[in-house]
């Protein structure tokens, strides 16, 4: 079939004969090897209530600073008519056109994302019907695609690519794999040679082997942990609970319960433990943050109790910030967010910090602080059913005052989220992150330590990756962060020290 008009224009500027010079080399891809792009996500398509055109000063300014990929994440909804997902609204399919136009233009690989697809989606409101077992859903998202690959075919894949939907998950791997066979060939029907990318399972953590036979690359993530790339964000349910992040750090879980509880793991119902010795009186601070219907909590030193506190939870006032009825248990469960200090005895060689009676609560920071120091202060996670922190406190170290058997630091991030993907790679597929970053409330420090750690780990692993966003709170645009010195840039509020870490990598 002869290439429409629009796919002869687009492969022309794909090929940057709209800049008016040589054609701009971008390295080649495939699905056994996806080259390590580097670049953003672009979101003027990302959600429906905020559908508008792609920027060409975005694609300029990317180029300007050195890289070659952008992302579109985008909602199915802002290119059908009048809410028919059968209906495609050609002027919102034209600005798209723009966006692939301008990746050729600036030599720039653009990956087309079904943020929401037909059936599927990650965000809220869900769609009515399931791309994983409806029928209807299934031919309508076949038919989106057929129509984006029917669009642009003739244009190359180092310049354009198909991811089809943003983080599956909640399906099982036989079943995603018999609708992504229907969406592939019906792509494929268009366009046979056109490139296409899967996010891995389960928001993108878990390779997909059985795709090598498909011929698809995947994209995995950059957010591990949550806790620090998603610190307060408002979308994630129970973002604001988070403690307050630090990079490298001790593996610790502060989720402490009653010895009588039941299901439980026996190493879980362990207390907290900080090995010293103490040589001064110190002041152990508590950051008590969730307590379920009731909880008494201890602190020991050397096996003697030095602090005992009752922590209720019920209606109306009392010191928690916020009290809720859980319908399902039966029972009050209180947001206290508060801190409780305890005096330690100089010489104390071991703490313990155990509930002795009701439920569950959780600590998401403690603090050791000596007489004329600065506080030292260890961060706890709310890992469910985990054993709670065993640290040993070493006030004199040069850093990292607190030290778990497990460290987070950039071997565990390797051992964590690398390597299932080295494995996958090993097996023909080819491999990118599709989306890192961290939100605007993760303090500065952290984010960049944490990031350079991501960013060493897939430059050794040969991974490309794009940052979300390029303009916006995860991004080195426009950020909105607090405890950055901003410089100005073209009209943008430039994170200098973000810039020229991706940039090293």
């Amino acid at each position: 079939m002869k290439h429409s008009i629009l796919a002869t224009v687009l492969t022309a500027l794909a090929f940057g004969q709209a800049a008016g010079g040589q054609p701009q080399s971008l390295p080649q891809a495939s699905p056994e090897h996806l080259p390590r792009w580097r670049g953003f996500n672009l979101l003027e398509k990302f959600q429906r209530d905020r559908n508008g055109p792609f920027q060409e000063e975005d694609f300029r300014l990317i180029h300007e600073l050195g890289f070659n990929f952008v992302r579109l994440p985008m909602d199915y909804r802002c290119w059908i008519r009048d809410n028919d997902w059968t209906q495609f609204n050609e002027p919102s399919l034209r600005e798209i056109d723009e966006a692939v136009g301008w990746g050729g233009k600036y030599g720039i690989h653009v990956l087309i994302n079904f943020h929401r697809a037909p059936g599927y989606t990650v965000a809220r409101p869900a769609e009515s019907k399931s791309l994983w077992t409806d029928p209807e859903a299934q031919r309508v998202c076949a038919m989106h695609w057929a129509a984006f690959a029917r669009r642009y075919r003739g244009i190359a894949n180092e310049r354009l690519s198909f991811n089809l939907f943003n983080e599956p998950a909640h399906v099982e791997p036989e079943v995603y794999l018999e609708v992504v066979k229907k969406i592939a060939a019906a792509i494929r029907a268009e366009d046979p040679d056109r490139l296409i990318i899967s996010d891995g399972l389960q928001w993108g953590r878990f390779p997909i082997p059985e795709l090598a036979e498909l011929k698809i690359a995947q994209a995995t993530r950059g957010y591990t942990p949550m806790d620090i790339t998603h610190y307060r964000a408002s979308w994630v349910s129970g973002a604001d609970q988070y403690p307050v992040p630090a990079w490298p750090r001790p593996q610790a879980n502060g989720t402490l319960y009653a010895p009588h509880k039941g299901g439980m793991k026996p190493e879980s119902l362990q207390p907290l433990v900080i090995e010293g010795p103490l040589e001064t009186e110190t002041v152990l601070r508590l950051h008590v943050m969730t307590v379920s219907s009731q909880a008494t909590l201890v602190a020991r030193a050397d096996g003697k109790d030095i602090w005992e506190k009752h922590f209720p939870c019920g209606p109306g006032d009392g010191e928690w910030k916020q009290s809720e009825f859980q319908p399902q248990w039966k029972i009050y469960r209180a947001a206290y967010d508060r801190d409780y200090e305890v005096p330690v005895p100089a010489g104390t060689k071991r703490i313990e910090i155990a509930v002795t009676g009701g439920d569950w609560l959780t600590l998401t920071e403690i603090g050791l602080k000596r007489a004329g120091a600065e506080e030292d202060v260890l961060t706890l996670r709310a890992d469910w059913d985990e054993p709670p922190a065993t640290v040993r406190y070493m006030p004199a170290a040069e850093s990292g005052r607190f030290v778990s058997g497990t460290m987070e630091n950039r071997q565990w991030l390797w051992e964590t989220a690398i390597i299932p993907w080295k494995e996958a790679r090993e097996k023909g597929i080819g491999v990118m992150v599709g989306e890192f970053g961290c939100h605007n409330r993760t303090p500065h420090d952290v984010v960049l330590a944490w990031m350079e750690d991501c960013l060493a780990n897939w430059r050794e692993a040969g991974f490309g990756w794009a940052l979300w966003n390029f303009r916006g709170s995860f991004g080195v645009l426009d950020s909105g962060r607090a405890d950055v010195e901003y410089e100005d840039f073209h009209g943008h509020q430039l994170d200098r020290k973000m810039l020229d870490l991706l940039q090293n990598y």
